[in-house]
């Protein structure tokens, strides 16, 4: 037999002779694991302290947020805490350092849910007008249940380094997003020309503290309004008067046709 023959009959046997360790390997460590039922429950525990962490910490954010419905932020204490949600400082101290990481985890939460119900005008395709209108109802609801978030952030800001970081950077996103978006309807001769980011910073200034002004704290102000008049600003000046959604453009009250 030639050489170089025998050299590769040779290779041939080993590999398949490995492969067949590998399977026997293979198999022998399947039925370990099915064996192992415990470790398997053990994992299931664990997903369900997992659970029961998420829940914690949502206590947590869900207090604070109850807190600051009638109180400002400077007096929001771990002890306030611990009396509204019934846990321990120690359970406090497992998903924030301190109250200032709580409001941060508080505003990024809101960030993202607005951003959310925002992307049928950020990011949808179809008539702008109508977008911005389901964009604006969107932003309402989540503010009317969590306004206290931004009047506390807002307010405290001015006189604590932490969150007027935390403060400027939430406005910041909202006025990139905003400022792109009107460019790219720029582009499309959807909008007429102008600079683009005086414009976005003042109508999201204008959002955020007409917000605050009606759902910062209780009783909290009529959602219909606000939703009317943030999304008349908005249509107004970007698209024209003439483009006002009728809801938006204003009808006669009652009292009006009475006196007509």
């Amino acid at each position: 037999m030639h050489r170089s023959t025998f050299i590769l009959q040779k290779f041939c046997h080993r590999l398949l002779f490995s492969d067949v360790v590998s399977l026997k390997s293979d198999a022998m460590s399947d039925r370990t694991e099915k064996k192992a039922v415990p470790g398997r429950r053990h994992n299931s525990v664990s997903k369900s302290q997992l659970r029961k962490s998420d829940r914690t910490r949502q206590a947590i954010l869900e207090g604070a947020l109850e807190f600051l419905w009638t109180r400002p932020f400077r007096d929001l204490t771990i002890k306030e805490l611990m009396l509204i949600t019934g846990i321990s400082r120690s359970a406090f101290y497992q998903y924030f350092s301190d109250v200032h990481e709580l409001m941060e985890a508080l505003l990024r939460s809101l960030e993202e849910d607005i951003f959310e119900v925002a992307s049928p005008w950020l990011e949808g395709e179809g008539d702008p007008v109508t977008l911005l209108a389901e964009t604006m109802s969107g932003l309402v609801r989540v503010c009317y249940n969590r306004g206290p978030i931004l009047r506390a952030v807002a307010d405290a800001a001015p006189m604590d380094e932490r969150l007027e970081k935390a403060w400027n950077g939430f406005l910041r996103d909202f006025d990139d997003a905003v400022s792109d978006r009107i460019e790219q309807y720029q582009a499309a001769g959807l909008i007429k020309p102008f600079e683009a980011r005086p414009v976005a910073i003042a109508l999201n200034r204008l959002d955020a503290y007409l917000l605050i002004h009606h759902f910062g704290r209780r009783p909290r102000g009529n959602k219909k309004m606000v939703q009317e008049a943030i999304l008349r600003v908005w249509v107004s000046t970007l698209y024209g008067a003439e483009a006002l959604p009728v809801t938006a453009a204003g009808k006669p009250s009652k009292k009006q046709k009475q006196k007509n």
